[in-house]
């Protein structure tokens, strides 16, 4: 039954909630666009194509945005009440710590709920939209990313170099190697010039000073030697043509085979299969390895007892084959050997490669579970935290939220990159953060029970003056 008590300590925690996850994901994708804003600069996007990635983006992060809006909502919210001693009047009215963090606790659950129904159906959707739009926009190269002293040939058919650049438009050395044919090489040296896009952005103009343009032209099988065509002159105008450097979007499709763009139902399918493919190539392997050669036919119940095929005056395999016929059998073995490994090469690549593919399958079959599961781990941590320091506001309990927040994303990240390379289970990698939290916030609890002064300044300081006493003392 609910009480008023639980309406009580539920309000207290939403109006922090919310403003706590608006933050965070606005953190979360604006630290995205810090690693990524090189991409973006100089490419000519849209406003529209810009705000469809972002809300993409944005849409991708809920499920990280949540543990930790729910880490640092609780830690204020139980701030909040212990530095206006209600969780003191609280329990001195009888009720323990545990009941009055019930509802919330119930309120967790349910974000888990939403955060893994997310994570199932919502966040492959938006890493797939996402993914692809990075990727075009990636390969969507700038006008001017030409660099002093560099080679530019992102351009088909040219390479640009510059010796010195001013203002993105004024060039000095100019060096441009164009491909004319199959043996010809044109290039054009001038010793400054401007530089600037056409209004339509169809093409790179540059307007060429005091320079010289040499030519070769010829047929590629004609027996006479190519004219070669000298050419000066005091002002130049260039053309390149962009169209092939400009936006497109690619289909959904390229991407959507990743593990990262499917729910749980799909993982579990492609997990199957992958187990299977494995066992096939178990089978494969013998199969495959064993034709090369002849002895495994005859191979019979007492092959393993070697007196069995003991020979008078015979010591060794050499024994048994004439001298004239050594060097092809030894040739012989040696090339079936060598194509047996070949083989053997080919299916352990193929085997480790689906084996890693398998890794990766499970690893984000996990990771939708522990994701959800940690708003429930990190709420056992901020809530006994926020009783014990009694300090609301975002200054102290921002403080614990990033420590504890930055433990968990260290462990995740470190659990998944050991599972990655096989150093770890699929499932102990990806539930590593949260088989050391549990305990830490079981603590904190059972702390926060006993009116612990764990996170007091003032308890250690006294502590401190007692260790010194008794220093001296001694």
């Amino acid at each position: 039954m609910i009480k008023k008590l639980d309406i009580l300590i539920v309000k207290a925690f939403i109006g922090p909630f919310v403003a706590t996850f608006f933050i965070t994901l606005l953190v979360l994708v604006m630290q995205f666009f810090w690693l990524w804003i090189d991409d973006f600069v100089g490419k000519g996007l849209s406003t529209g194509i810009i705000l469809e990635f972002t809300w993409y983006q944005t849409a991708a992060l809920v499920p990280l945005a949540l543990p930790l809006a729910v880490l640092l909502s609780s830690l204020m919210t139980f701030g909040n009440l212990g530095e206006s001693f209600e969780l003191v009047a609280i329990k001195s009215a009888g009720i323990s710590l545990l009941r009055f963090m019930r509802p919330l606790f119930v309120v967790s659950l349910f974000l888990c709920f939403l955060a893994f129904l997310f994570a199932n159906y919502v966040m492959p959707v938006a890493v797939l939209k996402s993914k692809t739009l990075l990727g075009d926009i990636y390969i969507t190269k700038p006008a001017f990313e030409l660099k002093e002293g560099v080679f530019y040939n992102k351009i088909e058919g040219f390479a640009i170099k510059v010796g010195k650049k001013e203002n993105d438009s004024i060039i000095h050395d100019v060096i441009i190697y164009e491909r004319g044919g199959p043996l010809q090489d044109n290039f054009i040296i001038a010793k400054s010039g401007l530089m600037r896009i056409t209004a339509n952005r169809r093409f790179l103009e540059m307007k060429l000073y005091d320079g010289w343009r040499y030519e070769e032209k010829g047929e590629r099988y004609s027996t006479t030697s190519p004219d070669f065509i000298r050419m000066g002159f005091k002002e130049y105008i260039k053309q390149f043509d962009l169209s092939s450097l400009q936006f497109r979007k690619t289909s959904d499709s390229l991407y959507q085979n990743n593990q990262q763009m499917r729910n749980m139902n799909q993982l579990d399918y492609a997990i199957d299969s992958l187990k299977k493919e494995l066992v096939k190539i178990k089978l494969r392997t013998s199969k495959e390895e064993l034709s090369f050669f002849q002895f495994p036919a005859y191979l019979d119940s007492g092959w393993r007892r070697p007196d069995t095929f003991k020979i008078k005056g015979v010591k060794n395999f050499y024994d048994l084959i004439p001298d004239s016929l050594r060097n092809p059998v030894n040739q012989q073995a040696y090339n079936q050997t060598t194509s047996a490994k070949s083989v053997n090469d080919i299916l352990v690549a193929e085997y480790e490669s689906k084996k890693k593919d398998l890794r990766l399958h499970q690893i984000e079959w996990h990771r939708k579970i522990a994701l959800s599961i940690a708003c429930l781990v990190l709420f056992l941590i901020g809530a006994p935290i926020g009783s014990i320091i009694r300090k609301g506001g975002l200054g102290t309990p921002l403080i614990f939220a990033i420590i504890f927040f930055m433990v968990f994303y260290f462990l995740s990240n470190t659990g998944q990159k050991f599972a990655k390379e096989g150093a770890m289970s699929p499932f102990l990698g990806m539930w590593l953060s949260t088989f050391v939290l549990v305990p830490i916030g079981i603590f904190l609890t059972y702390k926060a029970l006993k009116d612990s002064q764990l996170f007091n300044k003032e308890f250690y300081f006294r502590l401190r003056k007692n260790l010194r006493k008794m220093l001296v003392k001694a």
